[in-house]
């Protein structure tokens, strides 16, 4: 009996131990698991905030393509116009340069009677 109530108490002591080493494992592993829940956390709102600036740097370039696309056109507009006035002038140059001629040479002809030596 002494011995039955010796391995008891063995036993005793030794579950006794288990559920304290038992039980301060589990409280590693809660404390663990917050701490890893907690860093996760702390990861997706600073993911979440990555990804709102990225929309707002995203819409801010759309915005200023946009615009840039706008601006070339209107310059490639005015280009075509500025080529057309160009082409305009290039193909009547001789003919307004012949008509210049005519006129210094009108303008000549009419000095030179109005001073009365023709």
């Amino acid at each position: 009996i002494e011995q039955i109530l010796e391995d008891s108490k063995t036993l005793e002591a030794e579950t006794t131990a288990a559920e304290t080493k038992a039980q301060a494992d589990y409280e590693a592993f809660v404390k663990d698991s917050n701490a890893l829940i907690k860093s996760l956390q702390d990861a997706i709102t600073s993911k979440t905030k990555a990804v709102a600036a990225a929309d707002s740097d995203k819409a801010d370039a759309s915005a200023d393509l946009e615009s840039t696309v706008d601006e070339l056109e209107s310059l490639a507009a005015y280009e075509a116009d500025l080529h057309a006035e160009c082409d305009f002038v290039l193909k009547n140059f001789d003919i307004r340069q012949q008509a210049r001629k005519q006129e210094m040479e009108a303008i000549q002809s009419a000095k030179a009677i109005l001073s009365g030596s023709k």
